[in-house]
């Protein structure tokens, strides 16, 4: 946010100390929000997969009841409550701390990659095999949510630079986490069976023992909290101000780290990470707040948050299985629910913010200038590697062929099995090369008109929404064509599209909005994606992990089709617009005054990189990364021009999902990695040191 946006928000805070606590408001809040979670716990109780109801629990509790309705009571409902109670008041006093220590109303337990890190560490203690006891694997989960909160406000100088740096390095940061984790559960199937499920937050318990053994954690937490609540209300004047009365700021900004770690920790132990509770839960307090003064001195806050909290979980849960059956609250979790009331609630709060200049810099900043030669040497390089990684591709497998095997299948001289194989992989090295070229050149694209190399198809929503479309004609129609999918997976992204330029239009267009709003709608895609493969074919986790993770297996010619008539179509599109490209790459201003229809162009780009992303959703599935990555790289390697960004970022997106498709193949032959993992963890590595780079605020 720019320096006025943080004064303003240093008198807020301010003028908040300074109200008076209207100690009877202030109660009635409390206890009208304790009436709640009593009643949605009632509720609560009378749902299951059994046909105890509310009138046999009447009964159980004035002695009448029968022992069946009690072994259903201890043994699975009382367990399922008390999970999403302990998550509810874990979580929303985790995200009431984060907002507070980074001073930035988007920060939460999901938004700081916590939650990505503590499920991280769990899978891969179980990956190799290790069983622990819970108090144990709450501890891992703590090592992986602290390391990874700790990453993402190192790389958002402490979440103070804005909402969209914030968002952008823990949306990064997760998607990094979550490939490796993904990687971790294809590779150790066994393992982590049924952890899919769990990976979304689920309420499924089968006894009390996690939740007995995470509540000391989470009372620690929940204390340690309020404590420091008084120092929390200080901090929000300003680091300077809070010094000068006697805060150790650093001290109080580790403490209160560790302990919303730990909550985070102790709650992903428990049912798995919950999406979102952390972000909502302060959020529904801080709509009240101004109608009663007091509710925003942390002492208040806090447990208000965790109230809220509990109240997010278990209206989630009550609807959820109210909606769709006892058995649906078995087979999905919880989370997904509340990932969606979450996403609402991001989108709606970036409308409510301006563009945070500082953290933005323009898309073709940085380049400079490079002479032609520079440009045809690294265009030249690119292709030779491209041409290399293609060969060695066709070669590479669970099977290495040799170059004149290669050259007598061209020439239909090749035998049965190699001829077999080489069928096999020449559509799914096809696929790679064209589909990182599309990502690539929309990438390219996005970024320009967002004025934000840090943006992509990807983080603005457009590549999930082409996912929903694809994995939704899968499920509902699995022997369609693949214009079929490709046609519903198009249609997918623009309409995800269409929603976030719309929800993102407030008399203009801001590109931070565009961003913030793309990231909220891209994970409710996620959460959408998760619920049709779990509600209906939960057994099917290869279908999710396959259109989830990008992946080229079993592709055949007809499926690339459609990526290769959209880079033919589009391509020249966008490259009689680079003149454009590169002047909606400075500002608003310039294009307008050299008679460029800003908001047309911006339009039409954008309109054709959804088309270009969707199509190659739909021969690969979900590929993260590239389009961030590729265009960065090349306005590094060939200047600002995007007359030479679009072929040089088509050449590294191609090279990179090619290698990445490849050692995909290669590493653990027989078995495969997805070539949309590998890329995550390639990419994300170079993204992390862009954001390191740029961490402080850059000039304007």
């Amino acid at each position: 946010m720019t320096q006025l946006d943080t004064a303003r928000a240093a008198d807020e805070a301010a003028a908040a100390l300074r109200r008076p606590v209207r100690r009877i408001r202030v109660a009635g809040v409390f206890v009208l929000t304790l009436a709640a979670v009593v009643v949605l716990a009632g509720v609560h109780l009378t749902q299951g997969t059994s046909t105890v109801g509310a009138g046999d629990l009447v009964k159980l509790v004035f002695g009448q009841g029968t022992d069946n309705t009690a072994n259903v009571l201890i043994a699975s409902r009382l367990p399922r409550l008390l999970a999403g109670v302990l998550v509810g008041i874990a979580l929303g006093f985790a995200g009431a701390g984060l907002q507070s220590l980074a001073r930035n109303p988007l920060a939460s337990p999901d938004t700081l990659g916590v939650n990505a890190g503590a499920y991280l560490a769990v899978v891969t203690v179980a990956a190799l095999g290790i069983q622990l006891p819970v108090l144990p694997a709450g501890g891992v989960a703590f090592t992986g949510g602290l390391a990874a909160a700790v990453l993402v406000l190192a790389l958002s100088a402490g979440g103070t630079t804005g909402p969209t740096r914030l968002i952008l390095a823990g949306s990064a940061v997760a998607m990094a986490l979550g490939g490796v984790t993904t990687t971790l559960m294809l590779l150790y199937r066994e393992e982590t069976v049924g952890t899919f499920a769990w990976s979304a937050g689920t309420l499924v318990q089968t006894d009390l023992n996690a939740v007995s053994q995470m509540a000391p954690l989470v009372a620690i937490g929940i204390i340690g909290s309020l404590i420091l609540a008084g120092k929390l209300d200080i901090l929000a004047l300003g680091d300077d101000t809070a010094s000068v009365l006697g805060v150790h700021v650093r001290r109080v900004r580790v403490i209160i780290t560790l302990l919303t770690v730990l909550l985070s920790a102790a709650a992903v132990t428990v049912t798995g990470p919950v999406g979102f509770v952390g972000l909502v839960a302060p959020v529904l307090v801080r709509l009240i707040a101004p109608l009663v003064p007091g509710l925003l001195r942390h002492r208040v806050l806090l447990p208000l948050s965790g109230l809220a909290g509990i109240l997010v979980v278990l209206l989630s849960d009550v609807v959820l299985r109210a909606a769709l059956g006892g058995q649906a609250g078995v087979e999905i979790p919880t989370g997904i629910m509340t990932m969606m009331v979450g996403a609402i609630v991001l989108v709606w709060l970036a409308r409510r913010y301006r563009d945070s200049g500082p953290s933005r810099s323009p898309g073709g900043a940085g380049g400079g200038l490079r002479s032609r030669r520079t440009f045809l040497l690294a265009t030249a390089v690119l292709l030779v590697l491209l041409v290399t990684f293609a060969v060695f591709a066709m070669l590479a497998g669970d099977a290495f062929l040799r170059t004149g095997d290669i050259v007598n299948w061209a020439n239909n001289r090749s035998g049965r099995v190699i001829t077999y194989v080489l069928d096999a992989r020449f559509p799914r090295v096809l696929a790679a090369i064209l589909s990182g070229a599309a990502l690539a050149i929309a990438g390219a694209v996005v970024q320009a008109v967002c004025r934000n190399p840090l943006a992509e198809p990807g983080i603005l929503g457009i590549t999930g929404g082409a996912g929903v479309g694809a994995v939704a004609t899968l499920v509902l129609a699995p022997a369609a064509g693949i214009w079929l999918l490709s046609g519903v997976a198009a249609v997918g992204a623009l309409a995800t599209f269409a929603l976030v330029y719309l929800v993102s239009w407030r008399g203009g267009l801001s590109s931070d909005r565009l961003v913030l709003i793309g990231v909220g709608v891209s994970s409710a895609a996620t959460a959408v994606i998760t619920l049709m493969i779990v509600a209906t074919d939960p057994w099917n986790i290869s279908l999710a992990m396959t259109w989830l993770s990008g992946s080229t297996y079993g592709r055949t010619l007809p499926q690339v089709l459609p990526v290769t008539l959209a880079l033919l179509v589009l391509t020249p599109v966008m490259l009689h617009a680079r003149r454009e490209l590169d002047l909606l790459a400075l500002d608003d201003d310039v294009p307008r005054v050299l008679g460029v229809r800003l908001e047309r162009t911006r339009l039409v780009m954008l309109l054709c990189a959804a088309l270009m992303t969707a199509a190659a959703v739909s021969a690969i599935g979900v590929v993260g990364f590239v389009g961030l990555v590729a265009p960065h790289a090349a306005r590094a390697l060939v200047g600002g021009s995007h007359a030479r960004i679009l072929p040089v970022a088509a050449l590294l997106g191609a090279v990179l999902v090619s290698i990445s498709d490849s050692l995909g193949r290669t590493l653990i032959a027989p078995a495969q990695i997805p070539a949309g993992l590998l890329t995550a963890m390639i990419g994300a590595p170079y993204f992390v040191y862009l954001l390191w780079r740029t961490r402080l605020p850059v000039s304007r």
